[in-house]
Protein backbone atom coordinates (compact mmCIF):
# COMPACT_ATOMS: atom_id res chain seq x y z
CA UNK A 1 0.00 0.00 0.00
CA UNK A 2 1.56 3.25 -1.16
CA UNK A 3 -1.00 5.49 0.53
CA UNK A 4 0.13 7.69 3.41
CA UNK A 5 -3.35 7.94 4.90
CA UNK A 6 -6.07 5.33 5.48
CA UNK A 7 -9.55 6.63 6.33
CA UNK A 8 -12.12 4.15 7.71
CA UNK A 9 -15.86 4.81 7.57
CA UNK A 10 -17.13 2.59 10.38
CA UNK A 11 -13.73 2.42 12.10
CA UNK A 12 -15.14 1.09 15.38
CA UNK A 13 -16.35 -2.23 13.96
CA UNK A 14 -14.47 -5.28 15.18
CA UNK A 15 -13.24 -6.11 11.67
CA UNK A 16 -12.44 -2.52 10.73
CA UNK A 17 -10.56 -1.78 13.93
CA UNK A 18 -8.02 -4.56 13.41
CA UNK A 19 -7.25 -3.21 9.93
CA UNK A 20 -6.88 0.26 11.44
CA UNK A 21 -4.46 -1.15 14.00
CA UNK A 22 -2.55 -2.94 11.25
CA UNK A 23 -1.95 0.29 9.35
CA UNK A 24 -1.05 2.16 12.53
CA UNK A 25 1.66 -0.48 13.02
CA UNK A 26 2.87 0.29 9.49
CA UNK A 27 3.27 3.96 10.46
CA UNK A 28 0.38 5.11 8.28
CA UNK A 29 -1.82 8.02 9.32
CA UNK A 30 -5.18 6.47 10.30
CA UNK A 31 -8.53 8.10 10.93
CA UNK A 32 -12.22 7.59 10.51
CA UNK A 33 -15.82 7.89 11.53
CA UNK A 34 -18.07 5.78 13.71
CA UNK A 35 -21.50 6.54 15.08
CA UNK A 36 -20.64 6.04 18.76
CA UNK A 37 -17.63 6.10 21.04
CA UNK A 38 -16.78 2.63 22.38
CA UNK A 39 -13.86 1.01 24.20
CA UNK A 40 -12.54 -0.03 20.77
CA UNK A 41 -12.57 3.51 19.36
CA UNK A 42 -11.07 4.86 22.60
CA UNK A 43 -8.21 2.37 22.23
CA UNK A 44 -7.68 3.38 18.60
CA UNK A 45 -7.43 7.04 19.62
CA UNK A 46 -4.92 6.11 22.33
CA UNK A 47 -2.90 4.27 19.67
CA UNK A 48 -2.81 7.35 17.42
CA UNK A 49 -5.93 7.27 15.23
CA UNK A 50 -8.10 10.32 14.50
CA UNK A 51 -11.73 9.36 15.23
CA UNK A 52 -14.97 11.36 15.26
CA UNK A 53 -18.61 10.43 15.80
CA UNK A 54 -20.71 12.61 13.50
CA UNK A 55 -21.39 12.09 9.79
CA UNK A 56 -19.99 15.50 8.97
CA UNK A 57 -17.40 16.22 6.28
CA UNK A 58 -16.23 19.22 8.30
CA UNK A 59 -15.01 16.78 10.96
CA UNK A 60 -12.65 15.00 8.53
CA UNK A 61 -9.08 16.12 9.35
CA UNK A 62 -7.68 18.06 6.38
CA UNK A 63 -4.75 15.72 5.69
CA UNK A 64 -7.24 12.96 4.74
CA UNK A 65 -8.79 15.19 2.04
CA UNK A 66 -6.09 14.40 -0.52
CA UNK A 67 -7.10 11.69 -2.98
CA UNK A 68 -3.52 11.00 -4.07
CA UNK A 69 -2.44 10.16 -0.53
CA UNK A 70 -5.62 8.73 1.05
CA UNK A 71 -7.28 5.34 0.70
CA UNK A 72 -10.89 5.21 1.93
CA UNK A 73 -12.22 1.96 3.43
CA UNK A 74 -15.83 1.28 4.40
CA UNK A 75 -17.85 -1.53 5.90
CA UNK A 76 -20.99 -2.90 4.18
CA UNK A 77 -22.98 -1.79 7.23
CA UNK A 78 -22.51 1.81 6.03
CA UNK A 79 -25.37 2.91 3.70
CA UNK A 80 -24.55 4.28 0.25
CA UNK A 81 -26.18 7.56 1.31
CA UNK A 82 -23.69 8.17 4.13
CA UNK A 83 -22.48 11.76 3.81
CA UNK A 84 -18.76 11.08 4.15
CA UNK A 85 -18.87 8.12 1.76
CA UNK A 86 -20.70 10.28 -0.81
CA UNK A 87 -18.13 13.05 -0.30
CA UNK A 88 -15.15 10.79 -1.04
CA UNK A 89 -16.94 9.06 -3.91
CA UNK A 90 -17.87 12.27 -5.70
CA UNK A 91 -14.26 13.49 -5.50
CA UNK A 92 -12.79 10.38 -7.08
CA UNK A 93 -10.98 8.87 -4.08
CA UNK A 94 -9.92 5.24 -4.22
CA UNK A 95 -12.54 3.45 -2.10
CA UNK A 96 -12.45 -0.18 -0.97
CA UNK A 97 -14.70 -2.40 1.06
CA UNK A 98 -13.10 -3.75 4.21
CA UNK A 99 -13.03 -7.28 2.80
CA UNK A 100 -11.31 -6.14 -0.37
CA UNK A 101 -8.52 -4.54 1.65
CA UNK A 102 -8.18 -7.63 3.85
CA UNK A 103 -8.01 -9.69 0.67
CA UNK A 104 -5.12 -7.60 -0.63
CA UNK A 105 -3.22 -8.18 2.63
CA UNK A 106 -3.87 -11.93 2.74
CA UNK A 107 -2.82 -12.45 -0.89
CA UNK A 108 0.77 -11.72 0.08
CA UNK A 109 0.81 -14.40 2.81
CA UNK A 110 -0.20 -17.98 3.54
CA UNK A 111 -3.79 -17.19 4.46
CA UNK A 112 -5.80 -19.39 6.82
CA UNK A 113 -9.39 -18.24 6.32
CA UNK A 114 -12.22 -19.38 8.61
CA UNK A 115 -15.76 -19.16 7.21
CA UNK A 116 -19.13 -20.23 8.58
CA UNK A 117 -22.52 -19.00 9.76
CA UNK A 118 -21.28 -19.47 13.30
CA UNK A 119 -18.12 -20.60 15.08
CA UNK A 120 -15.68 -18.66 12.93
CA UNK A 121 -14.53 -16.24 15.64
CA UNK A 122 -13.83 -19.02 18.13
CA UNK A 123 -12.12 -21.27 15.56
CA UNK A 124 -9.99 -18.45 14.14
CA UNK A 125 -9.06 -17.30 17.66
CA UNK A 126 -8.11 -20.83 18.71
CA UNK A 127 -6.12 -21.34 15.51
CA UNK A 128 -4.25 -18.07 15.99
CA UNK A 129 -3.48 -18.92 19.62
CA UNK A 130 -2.18 -22.41 18.75
CA UNK A 131 0.12 -20.95 16.09
CA UNK A 132 1.18 -17.98 18.22
CA UNK A 133 2.18 -20.19 21.15
CA UNK A 134 4.25 -22.48 18.92
CA UNK A 135 7.50 -22.15 17.01
CA UNK A 136 5.40 -21.44 13.87
CA UNK A 137 3.75 -18.12 14.95
CA UNK A 138 1.29 -16.13 12.79
CA UNK A 139 -0.39 -12.85 12.00
CA UNK A 140 -4.15 -12.68 12.70
CA UNK A 141 -7.11 -10.44 11.95
CA UNK A 142 -9.79 -11.61 14.39
CA UNK A 143 -13.50 -10.91 14.78
CA UNK A 144 -13.26 -10.71 18.56
CA UNK A 145 -10.89 -9.48 21.25
CA UNK A 146 -8.72 -12.47 22.15
CA UNK A 147 -8.38 -12.47 25.94
CA UNK A 148 -4.86 -13.91 25.96
CA UNK A 149 -3.60 -10.81 24.12
CA UNK A 150 -6.39 -8.26 24.79
CA UNK A 151 -6.37 -7.57 21.06
CA UNK A 152 -8.06 -8.46 17.76
CA UNK A 153 -4.81 -8.11 15.79
CA UNK A 154 -1.68 -10.24 16.08
CA UNK A 155 1.47 -9.35 14.15
CA UNK A 156 4.60 -11.40 13.61
CA UNK A 157 7.91 -10.56 11.97
CA UNK A 158 8.89 -14.22 11.58
CA UNK A 159 5.78 -15.90 10.12
CA UNK A 160 4.14 -15.62 6.70
CA UNK A 161 0.88 -17.20 7.95
CA UNK A 162 -2.14 -14.92 8.34
CA UNK A 163 -5.29 -16.12 10.12
CA UNK A 164 -8.44 -14.23 9.15
CA UNK A 165 -12.18 -14.58 9.47
CA UNK A 166 -13.95 -15.02 6.15
CA UNK A 167 -17.20 -13.09 6.52
CA UNK A 168 -20.04 -14.25 4.26
CA UNK A 169 -22.12 -11.08 4.74
CA UNK A 170 -22.42 -9.20 1.44
CA UNK A 171 -20.24 -11.99 -0.11
CA UNK A 172 -17.22 -10.35 1.53
CA UNK A 173 -15.23 -13.59 1.67
CA UNK A 174 -15.07 -13.74 -2.12
CA UNK A 175 -12.20 -11.22 -1.97
CA UNK A 176 -9.96 -13.72 -0.16
CA UNK A 177 -7.42 -16.20 -1.55
CA UNK A 178 -6.97 -18.90 1.12
CA UNK A 179 -4.11 -21.33 1.46
CA UNK A 180 -6.13 -23.23 4.06
CA UNK A 181 -9.89 -22.66 4.37
CA UNK A 182 -12.15 -23.89 7.15
CA UNK A 183 -15.95 -23.93 6.84
CA UNK A 184 -17.59 -24.43 10.24
CA UNK A 185 -21.23 -24.31 9.08
CA UNK A 186 -23.46 -23.04 6.30
CA UNK A 187 -26.84 -22.68 7.98
CA UNK A 188 -28.89 -20.05 6.10
CA UNK A 189 -28.48 -16.45 7.27
CA UNK A 190 -28.41 -12.94 5.78
CA UNK A 191 -31.38 -13.73 3.55
CA UNK A 192 -31.87 -9.97 3.15
CA UNK A 193 -28.69 -10.13 1.03
CA UNK A 194 -28.92 -13.59 -0.55
CA UNK A 195 -32.66 -13.97 -1.02
CA UNK A 196 -32.70 -17.78 -0.84
CA UNK A 197 -31.04 -20.53 1.17
CA UNK A 198 -29.66 -21.96 -2.07
CA UNK A 199 -27.95 -18.67 -2.98
CA UNK A 200 -26.45 -18.51 0.52
CA UNK A 201 -24.94 -21.99 0.26
CA UNK A 202 -23.78 -21.36 -3.31
CA UNK A 203 -21.78 -18.46 -1.95
CA UNK A 204 -19.84 -20.86 0.29
CA UNK A 205 -19.22 -23.14 -2.68
CA UNK A 206 -17.84 -20.16 -4.61
CA UNK A 207 -15.57 -19.49 -1.60
CA UNK A 208 -14.12 -23.02 -1.88
CA UNK A 209 -13.18 -22.34 -5.51
CA UNK A 210 -10.92 -19.50 -4.33
CA UNK A 211 -8.56 -21.79 -2.41
CA UNK A 212 -5.22 -21.60 -4.13
CA UNK A 213 -3.73 -24.65 -5.90
CA UNK A 214 -2.17 -27.23 -3.54
CA UNK A 215 -4.09 -25.67 -0.64
CA UNK A 216 -6.49 -27.36 1.76
CA UNK A 217 -10.20 -27.23 2.67
CA UNK A 218 -11.24 -28.44 6.13
CA UNK A 219 -15.03 -28.82 6.02
CA UNK A 220 -17.39 -29.52 8.93
CA UNK A 221 -18.79 -33.02 8.46
CA UNK A 222 -22.38 -32.74 7.25
CA UNK A 223 -22.18 -29.08 6.25
CA UNK A 224 -24.38 -28.60 3.14
CA UNK A 225 -21.52 -27.43 0.92
CA UNK A 226 -20.30 -29.18 -2.23
CA UNK A 227 -16.67 -28.12 -2.70
CA UNK A 228 -15.61 -26.61 -6.02
CA UNK A 229 -11.93 -26.80 -5.28
CA UNK A 230 -9.06 -27.10 -7.73
CA UNK A 231 -8.08 -30.75 -8.26
CA UNK A 232 -4.81 -30.13 -6.39
CA UNK A 233 -6.59 -28.95 -3.23
CA UNK A 234 -6.83 -31.46 -0.36
CA UNK A 235 -10.38 -31.73 1.06
CA UNK A 236 -10.77 -33.11 4.60
CA UNK A 237 -13.66 -33.25 7.05
CA UNK A 238 -13.89 -32.62 10.80
CA UNK A 239 -16.42 -32.95 13.59
CA UNK A 240 -16.84 -33.62 17.28
CA UNK A 241 -17.08 -37.37 16.80
CA UNK A 242 -16.78 -38.01 13.05
CA UNK A 243 -14.66 -36.94 10.13
CA UNK A 244 -11.01 -37.14 9.12
CA UNK A 245 -10.28 -34.99 12.18
CA UNK A 246 -12.34 -35.80 15.27
CA UNK A 247 -12.39 -36.20 19.05
CA UNK A 248 -12.49 -39.48 20.94
CA UNK A 249 -12.55 -40.44 24.62
CA UNK A 250 -14.34 -37.21 25.59
CA UNK A 251 -14.45 -36.63 29.34
CA UNK A 252 -16.71 -33.92 30.84
CA UNK A 253 -16.90 -33.30 34.58
CA UNK A 254 -16.00 -30.95 37.43
CA UNK A 255 -16.09 -28.02 35.03
CA UNK A 256 -13.41 -29.58 32.81
CA UNK A 257 -13.33 -31.15 29.35
CA UNK A 258 -10.59 -33.46 28.05
CA UNK A 259 -10.48 -35.44 24.83
CA UNK A 260 -8.14 -37.28 22.48
CA UNK A 261 -7.60 -35.76 19.03
CA UNK A 262 -7.56 -38.22 16.14
CA UNK A 263 -6.38 -37.43 12.60
CA UNK A 264 -4.94 -39.18 9.53
CA UNK A 265 -1.51 -37.97 10.64
CA UNK A 266 -1.53 -38.67 14.37
CA UNK A 267 -3.36 -39.05 17.66
CA UNK A 268 -2.87 -36.56 20.50
CA UNK A 269 -4.11 -37.78 23.89
CA UNK A 270 -5.51 -35.76 26.78
CA UNK A 271 -6.18 -32.33 25.31
CA UNK A 272 -7.53 -30.04 28.02
CA UNK A 273 -9.93 -27.30 26.84
CA UNK A 274 -9.06 -23.90 28.24
CA UNK A 275 -12.68 -22.78 27.69
CA UNK A 276 -14.51 -25.96 28.77
CA UNK A 277 -17.85 -25.86 26.95
CA UNK A 278 -19.06 -28.75 24.83
CA UNK A 279 -19.37 -26.80 21.57
CA UNK A 280 -15.67 -25.99 21.81
CA UNK A 281 -14.73 -29.64 21.29
CA UNK A 282 -15.49 -29.48 17.56
CA UNK A 283 -14.10 -25.92 17.38
CA UNK A 284 -10.85 -27.20 18.87
CA UNK A 285 -10.73 -30.14 16.45
CA UNK A 286 -10.85 -27.70 13.50
CA UNK A 287 -8.18 -25.43 14.98
CA UNK A 288 -5.87 -28.33 15.83
CA UNK A 289 -6.27 -29.71 12.30
CA UNK A 290 -4.94 -26.43 10.90
CA UNK A 291 -2.15 -26.25 13.48
CA UNK A 292 -0.93 -29.73 12.52
CA UNK A 293 -0.90 -28.82 8.82
CA UNK A 294 1.13 -25.73 9.71
CA UNK A 295 3.73 -27.76 11.58
CA UNK A 296 2.79 -27.20 15.24
CA UNK A 297 3.95 -30.07 17.46
CA UNK A 298 1.61 -32.19 19.62
CA UNK A 299 3.13 -30.89 22.85
CA UNK A 300 2.79 -27.27 21.67
CA UNK A 301 -0.86 -28.00 20.85
CA UNK A 302 -1.55 -29.46 24.31
CA UNK A 303 0.03 -26.50 26.11
CA UNK A 304 -1.65 -23.85 23.95
CA UNK A 305 -5.13 -25.38 24.10
CA UNK A 306 -4.96 -25.53 27.89
CA UNK A 307 -3.98 -21.84 28.08
CA UNK A 308 -6.58 -20.61 25.55
CA UNK A 309 -8.64 -17.92 27.27
CA UNK A 310 -11.23 -17.43 24.55
CA UNK A 311 -12.50 -14.33 22.80
CA UNK A 312 -14.57 -11.73 24.56
CA UNK A 313 -18.31 -12.27 24.05
CA UNK A 314 -17.77 -15.93 23.06
CA UNK A 315 -18.82 -18.03 26.05
CA UNK A 316 -17.33 -15.28 28.15
CA UNK A 317 -17.60 -16.00 31.89
CA UNK A 318 -18.27 -12.75 33.76
CA UNK A 319 -18.87 -14.44 37.14
CA UNK A 320 -18.14 -18.07 38.00
CA UNK A 321 -19.03 -18.88 41.62
CA UNK A 322 -21.08 -21.40 43.58
CA UNK A 323 -23.77 -18.79 44.19
CA UNK A 324 -24.20 -17.43 40.65
CA UNK A 325 -22.78 -18.01 37.18
CA UNK A 326 -22.96 -15.19 34.61
CA UNK A 327 -21.96 -15.82 30.99
CA UNK A 328 -22.08 -13.55 27.95
CA UNK A 329 -22.24 -14.93 24.42
CA UNK A 330 -22.47 -13.39 20.94
CA UNK A 331 -24.97 -16.00 19.65
CA UNK A 332 -27.46 -14.36 17.26
CA UNK A 333 -28.54 -17.25 15.00
CA UNK A 334 -30.92 -20.06 16.08
CA UNK A 335 -28.31 -22.80 15.61
CA UNK A 336 -25.76 -20.83 17.65
CA UNK A 337 -28.30 -20.36 20.43
CA UNK A 338 -29.17 -24.07 20.52
CA UNK A 339 -25.50 -25.10 20.62
CA UNK A 340 -24.71 -22.60 23.36
CA UNK A 341 -27.69 -23.56 25.52
CA UNK A 342 -26.96 -27.29 25.19
CA UNK A 343 -23.34 -26.58 26.20
CA UNK A 344 -24.41 -24.59 29.26
CA UNK A 345 -26.85 -27.28 30.37
CA UNK A 346 -24.15 -29.93 30.00
CA UNK A 347 -21.79 -27.82 32.11
CA UNK A 348 -24.38 -27.06 34.81
CA UNK A 349 -26.79 -30.02 34.99
CA UNK A 350 -29.68 -29.48 37.38
CA UNK A 351 -29.21 -25.70 37.48
CA UNK A 352 -31.89 -23.25 36.35
CA UNK A 353 -30.63 -21.48 33.23
CA UNK A 354 -32.01 -17.99 32.55
CA UNK A 355 -31.27 -16.45 29.17
CA UNK A 356 -31.54 -12.82 28.09
CA UNK A 357 -31.76 -12.57 24.31
CA UNK A 358 -31.58 -9.43 22.16
CA UNK A 359 -32.63 -10.28 18.58
CA UNK A 360 -30.37 -8.78 15.91
CA UNK A 361 -31.96 -7.33 12.74
CA UNK A 362 -35.61 -7.18 11.69
CA UNK A 363 -34.98 -9.36 8.64
CA UNK A 364 -33.29 -12.13 10.62
CA UNK A 365 -36.13 -12.04 13.17
CA UNK A 366 -38.70 -12.24 10.37
CA UNK A 367 -36.92 -15.06 8.55
CA UNK A 368 -36.15 -17.24 11.58
CA UNK A 369 -38.82 -16.41 14.21
CA UNK A 370 -39.95 -20.05 14.54
CA UNK A 371 -36.38 -21.33 14.86
CA UNK A 372 -35.50 -18.65 17.44
CA UNK A 373 -38.54 -19.63 19.52
CA UNK A 374 -37.57 -23.30 19.33
CA UNK A 375 -33.98 -22.57 20.43
CA UNK A 376 -34.97 -20.24 23.26
CA UNK A 377 -37.50 -22.79 24.52
CA UNK A 378 -34.51 -24.90 25.60
CA UNK A 379 -34.02 -22.38 28.41
CA UNK A 380 -35.75 -22.68 31.78
CA UNK A 381 -36.42 -18.95 31.85
CA UNK A 382 -36.39 -16.48 28.92
CA UNK A 383 -36.06 -12.71 29.02
CA UNK A 384 -36.60 -11.37 25.50
CA UNK A 385 -35.52 -7.82 24.62
CA UNK A 386 -36.52 -5.59 21.71
CA UNK A 387 -34.84 -6.08 18.32
CA UNK A 388 -31.50 -4.36 17.78
CA UNK A 389 -31.92 -2.87 14.28
CA UNK A 390 -28.24 -2.25 13.36
CA UNK A 391 -28.29 -1.08 9.74
CA UNK A 392 -32.02 -1.72 9.16
CA UNK A 393 -35.25 0.26 9.21
CA UNK A 394 -38.26 -1.28 11.03
CA UNK A 395 -40.44 -3.77 9.14
CA UNK A 396 -44.18 -3.57 9.77
CA UNK A 397 -45.43 -6.48 11.86
CA UNK A 398 -41.91 -7.63 12.85
CA UNK A 399 -41.00 -7.33 16.52
CA UNK A 400 -39.74 -9.55 19.32
CA UNK A 401 -43.39 -10.45 19.96
CA UNK A 402 -43.43 -12.86 16.99
CA UNK A 403 -40.70 -14.89 18.71
CA UNK A 404 -42.12 -14.49 22.21
CA UNK A 405 -45.57 -15.86 21.37
CA UNK A 406 -44.05 -19.21 20.28
CA UNK A 407 -41.62 -19.75 23.19
CA UNK A 408 -42.69 -22.70 25.36
CA UNK A 409 -40.34 -22.22 28.33
CA UNK A 410 -42.00 -22.44 31.77
CA UNK A 411 -41.01 -18.83 32.46
CA UNK A 412 -40.79 -16.04 29.88
CA UNK A 413 -41.07 -12.27 29.83
CA UNK A 414 -40.85 -9.55 27.20
CA UNK A 415 -38.71 -6.70 28.48
CA UNK A 416 -37.32 -3.39 27.28
CA UNK A 417 -33.56 -3.02 27.63
CA UNK A 418 -34.06 -0.14 30.08
CA UNK A 419 -36.09 -2.42 32.36
CA UNK A 420 -33.65 -5.33 32.44
CA UNK A 421 -31.62 -4.43 35.53
CA UNK A 422 -34.76 -3.91 37.61
CA UNK A 423 -36.10 -7.27 36.47
CA UNK A 424 -32.86 -9.11 37.28
CA UNK A 425 -32.69 -7.51 40.70
CA UNK A 426 -35.87 -9.26 41.82
CA UNK A 427 -35.59 -12.54 39.86
CA UNK A 428 -34.06 -15.69 41.48
CA UNK A 429 -31.07 -16.73 39.35
CA UNK A 430 -28.62 -19.63 39.24
CA UNK A 431 -27.05 -19.44 35.76
CA UNK A 432 -27.61 -16.25 33.76
CA UNK A 433 -26.60 -15.91 30.11
CA UNK A 434 -26.85 -12.84 27.90
CA UNK A 435 -27.10 -13.53 24.16
CA UNK A 436 -26.96 -11.22 21.15
CA UNK A 437 -24.88 -9.36 18.58
CA UNK A 438 -26.36 -5.91 19.22
CA UNK A 439 -25.54 -3.56 22.07
CA UNK A 440 -26.48 -5.84 24.97
CA UNK A 441 -22.78 -5.96 25.86
CA UNK A 442 -23.02 -2.33 27.00
CA UNK A 443 -25.06 -3.60 29.98
CA UNK A 444 -22.53 -6.21 31.09
CA UNK A 445 -20.70 -4.07 33.70
CA UNK A 446 -24.00 -3.00 35.32
CA UNK A 447 -25.36 -6.58 35.31
CA UNK A 448 -22.14 -7.93 36.80
CA UNK A 449 -22.13 -5.27 39.50
CA UNK A 450 -25.77 -6.00 40.38
CA UNK A 451 -25.17 -9.76 40.61
CA UNK A 452 -22.01 -9.44 42.69
CA UNK A 453 -23.88 -7.25 45.16
CA UNK A 454 -27.04 -9.39 45.13
CA UNK A 455 -25.20 -12.67 45.70
CA UNK A 456 -22.24 -11.26 47.69
CA UNK A 457 -19.65 -12.42 45.18
CA UNK A 458 -16.19 -10.92 45.68
CA UNK A 459 -13.92 -13.15 43.55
Amino acid sequence: MNYENIYFIGIGGIGMSNLARYFLSKRKRVGGYDRAETPLTQTLVEEGAFVHYEDDIQKIPPFFVDKEKTLVVYTPAIPASHGELVFFSERGFTIMKRAQLLGEITKTSDAVCVAGTHGKTTVSSMTAHLLRQSHVDCNAFLGGILKNYDNNLLLSDKSNITVAEADEYDRSFHWLKPWIAIITSADPDHLDIYGTEEAYRESFEKFTSLIRPHGCLILKKGAPVTPRTDETVTVLSYGEAEGDYRAENIRIGNGEILFDFVSPEMKIADIFLGVPVKVNIENAVAAIAVAIRCGVTPEEIRCAMRSFGGAKRRFDFQIKSKKIVFIDDYAHHPRELSAAIHSIKALYPGKKVTGVFQPHLYTRTRDFADQFAESLSLLDDVILLDIYPAREEPIQGVSSQIIFDKITSPEKVLCRKEELLGLLEHKPLEVLVTFGAGDIDRLLPAIESLLRKKYTVND
